[in-house]
């Protein structure tokens, strides 16, 4: 089973920084979910803005979630800075 998220920051361009059970920071794209109809919500960046993740899955209201299994095997780890 993968890490589940705990933690959502919405970021520019519809991309969601989320920190994992694990400690593990990724950043899913959430754009080609767009043209989905069950998503299309989410085209409005204030609705997108409203992102919170509960330890299960990241979701937006009732009617909109993800695949907490998505969110993690669909995403990209973030890039750690050097430090100097």
């Amino acid at each position: 089973m993968n890490p589940r998220p705990v933690q959502v920051e919405p970021l520019e361009n519809y991309e969601l920084l989320i920190t994992f059970q694990n400690g593990e920071r990724r950043i899913c794209d959430a754009k080609p979910l767009l043209c989905k109809p069950l998503y299309a919500a989410l085209k409005n960046k204030a609705f997108f803005r409203l992102a919170k993740a509960d330890g299960m899955c990241v979701y937006w209201n009732d009617e909109v979630d993800l695949c907490p299994d998505m969110t993690y095997t669909d995403s990209r780890p973030v890039q750690q800075e050097c430090a100097g």
